[in-house]
Order: structure tokens, then sequence, then C-alpha cells
């Protein structure tokens, strides 16, 4: 059965923010929530458009420290801190337990532990690193790319990765119904902004070394929790975000 387009790109953006639709509501099925997945650097490229239109606003009120720190509360709380919470939840596991069933119970612990904690200040403290060092001619392009690279990176680890909990979960269907179509759409949106903002040689480095991290973060979690879970998917978003902005400077000389 065809489902129609609109339907996994509205699951997309319900699942990626906490912004309400009006008068949207749906209950996705398993295809769905796997197709959604295509329509990530979309929604990206929304967020990315937020955060320019902020940036603007911003830079006539503000210095630029305090414009940046804007900047990462405007992305995390239109995301409901969905992925740092991700980020923190994967480093307690993988650094607090000894078998992958420890290291799962610990990722479900709502409670954070001093590695998560540490991994949550880095990961804010790099974030604000990279976007004080963003070069001016390409601030607006990278602010735009960013949330779509972070998006497509989870669908770069997604594919094809096993889920580690038997009882299933919330990112189950993504895996178990992702496709190539999808992963292709996906990462043709992404490739092709970037390569229009930064250039095609900066697209094609910054894009392959992003999909490279992400597929080394979901082959490490699945090696050591038998599979991957949301947590994952969060932390690579974040890494991948973290990766792009600090890179950006280094790309824009192989433009």
């Amino acid at each position: 059965m065809t489902i129609p387009s609109f339907r996994p790109l509205v699951t997309a953006w319900h699942f990626l923010t906490i912004v309400p639709l009006p008068g949207v509501s749906h209950d996705p099925t398993p295809q769905e929530l796997a197709r959604s997945m295509g329509w990530y650097p979309v929604i990206g490229l929304g967020l990315g458009g937020l955060l320019v239109a902020c940036d603007w606003l911003f830079s006539n009120l503000f210095t630029r420290g305090v414009e940046d720190l804007l900047l990462i509360a405007v992305l995390v709380g239109v995301t409901g801190g969905l992925h740092q919470d991700g980020l923190a939840d994967m480093l307690d596991g993988l650094a607090g337990g000894k078998t992958p069933a420890e290291r799962l119970t610990i990722m479900r612990d709502p409670r954070i532990g001093a590695i998560g904690a540490t991994g949550l200040a880095l990961d804010l403290g790099l974030r604000l690193a990279g976007l004080m060092a963003l070069p001016q001619a390409v601030r607006i392009p990278a602010l735009l790319c960013l949330p779509a690279v972070g998006r497509w990176a989870m669908v770069i680890g997604a594919w094809g990765a096993p889920y580690a909990r038997a009882e299933g979960g919330l990112a189950a269907p993504f895996l178990q119904e992702l496709s190539w179509r999808d992963v292709m759409g996906a990462t043709i949106v992404v490739v092709s902004t970037v390569a229009w903002g930064l250039g095609p040689m900066a697209a094609l480095v910054g894009c392959g070394l992003g999909a490279l991290m992400a597929r080394v973060i979901t082959r490490t979690a699945s090696r050591l929790c038998d599979g991957i879970t949301g947590d994952v998917l969060g932390a690579t978003n974040e890494v991948a975000e973290i990766f792009f902005l600090l890179i950006v400077p280094v790309l824009v000389g192989v433009r």
C-alpha cells in the first residue's frame, strides 16, 4: 500500500521537535516510522532555517558570545533536549555496564551519572566553541546545514543496525523497516545542501567523514550492547553536529 508522503513527514516533525502541528494527529505504522527517517534532513533544514532567523535577530541585540549561547538554547529547546538525553544515557550505559544487559539497564535509568553529565558539558562547550569559530563568510549556510547533518547521521547510523532490546522499544520500528531508498533520499538532500552552502569538495569530505563517524558509533554500540537503541541514535546526532561545526573552518579551505 502506498503511503501518502505527508504522513511520514508529519511523523518526522512530531518525533524530532516539540512543536505541535495544529489539527494534525495520527498513529504512525512501523513502515511510516521508518519512512519518516527519509525526511529527517528536511526537518533539520527547517530547524536550520530557524537558527538562521534567530541568528539575524540575536546579532542585532547581543554580543557574539551571548548570541551563540542563545542559538544553542533555541535548538535544544525546540527539540526538547531529545538528543542530549540520548548522549548522556549512552555514555552512562557504555561506561558503567560490564555486559550488554547491564549497559541497556543503565541507559534506561532516567538518572544521569558522572560520565553522562561530563559528556553533556563537553557537548555544550564544544558547540559554543564551534559556533564562535565559524567564519562569518559561511556562518549562514553552516547554521542552515547543521541540524540537517545531525539528523542525516542518525539515518546513516540506523541503516542495517539491529535493535538491542529483545522486548522492543521506541526505535525498533525505525530500524526494522528502514530502506535504502529512504537512506539515499536523505543523503541526496544533505549532500546537495552542504555542496550549495560550502562547496562540492567540502560536501564530499564533510559528509564522507560524518557518515564514517555515524557508522563507527553504531557499530561500537552494537558490539557492546548487541544492537543499538534510540539513545545511540540521539548521541549520533550530537556527535555529528559538533563534528560538523568544528570541521567547517577546515572545509572552507577545500571549497
